[in-house]
């Protein structure tokens, strides 16, 4: 009898999960991928997007017919997840289930941060999370001629950990290529205790060296409590304020709705086995940004692509052995990296053993113009994987 797999979420995780089922499970199993748009944006591009290396349309994949294989694709908006009756209710109408994967990412919530909204409406606020957004913040700053320009982690946790300070150091390669720079103050606040937490004090203060020779402020311990729009001030919850005349912030995250309210966790996110990705319920799993997974050292694990591209094959292979096929045992072993641009056409690599039982072991490579080729070849290896066209770049 054929088994039916739906697979929430066509993002990176979930396109790699319905590939990775195909190698394991029988033609004649069902594979739906469901999300309510037909295209994705890889993360990694949209930092490019705000230096002017690439435009909106460069970074859009549309996975095609072909590329999908033989998972069905759906277009619909995820209404509400029926953990008991095995049944996901969209506004399309309702698919069952033999096997559920979730992978519906993270959401932004710019409204969470109160007049958050009101200064971007004025137009000194914005930010690089989407395609649309990434373009006028490259307007923004390109037409930027002096002031202040402050980067802002509005809250944790958020997609990709070295993105805000990627944003400020090219920022600052952006000012000095159209002649501002040297009237340009750049700051960087953050309610985290240094750059990329997680992975240790010596990246930490490596990423804030990076900083430093870029001319860019850095300040830790600032959790904001709102934006005075009118002041063009943040107010932190110490009550002390930064002023800006152009605010780049990092966007509050939350948990999709429906998966949120299979309470599953207070939080909402979905929490997973490190190892297997299974979920607090039956024949379910959830790998990338919709998934909390706790390290050894009680931090959590960054939401970032690698790992749902490695979580996807552990997935895969989970999925595979529930339905009774002969699959490798699933274990996703925390490897991963993430590239640090620094602007000028060079980036750092930091990678290693995020799973290690003495925390995160992590090495940070130097900037380097390879590097920063390497990530272009990523980017460039998945959409040629979905049968979408090389980005054009500058």
């Amino acid at each position: 009898m054929a088994r039916t797999i739906v697979v929430l979420g066509a993002g990176i995780g979930g396109l790699s999960v319905a590939r990775e089922l195909q190698n394991h499970v029988d033609p004649a199993d069902h594979i739906t991928l469901v999300d309510r748009n037909d295209t994705h944006t890889q993360g990694l591009s949209l930092l490019w997007l705000l230096r002017g290396w690439r435009q909106p349309d460069d970074i859009t994949v549309a996975p095609t017919r072909d590329a999908l294989g033989r998972a069905r694709r759906v277009t619909a908006t995820v209404e509400e997840l029926d953990l008991c009756q095995r049944l996901v209710r969209t506004d399309q109408g309702a698919l069952d289930y033999d096997a559920l994967v979730v992978a519906l990412g993270a959401q932004l919530n710019t409204a969470a941060v109160p007049g958050l909204d009101d200064a971007m409406a004025a137009g000194n606020a914005v930010h690089y999370y989407t395609p649309d957004a990434a373009a006028a913040a490259h307007d923004a700053l390109r037409r930027t001629r002096s002031g202040r320009t402050v980067f802002l982690v509005t809250s944790v946790p958020y997609k990709c950990p070295a993105a805000p300070y990627e944003g400020a150091m090219l920022a600052a390669d952006l000012l000095t290529e159209t002649g501002a720079r040297d009237n340009v103050t750049i700051d960087v606040y953050t309610p985290e205790p240094q750059p990329m937490p997680v992975a240790g004090p010596t990246v930490g203060q490596s990423v804030v060296s990076m900083l430093t020779t870029a001319g860019i402020g850095f300040h830790s311990g600032h959790q904001v409590e709102r934006i005075d729009a009118t002041a063009r001030e943040i107010v932190f919850a110490d009550s002390t304020r930064a002023p800006f005349d152009l605010l780049v912030f990092v966007p509050p995250h939350r948990p999709s709705a429906p998966a949120a309210a299979t309470g599953l966790s207070p939080q909402g996110w979905i929490p997973v086995d490190p190892h297997t990705l299974t979920a607090p319920a039956q024949a379910v799993w959830a790998l990338g940004d919709i998934a909390s997974i706790t390290l050894p050292n009680g931090k959590p694990l960054p939401k970032a692509a690698v790992f749902a591209k490695g979580q996807a094959r552990t997935v895969a292979a989970g999925v595979a052995r529930h339905l009774g096929y002969d699959a490798p045992e699933p274990h996703f072993d925390g490897q991963g990296h993430c590239y640090l641009e620094v602007g000028n056409h060079q980036a750092a690599l930091g990678a290693g053993d995020f799973y290690h039982s003495n925390g995160p072991q992590i090495v940070l490579s130097p900037p380097s113009l390879d590097l920063h080729h390497a990530k272009e070849h990523e980017e460039t290896e998945w959409r040629a994987a979905w049968n979408s066209a090389p980005p054009r770049t500058n």
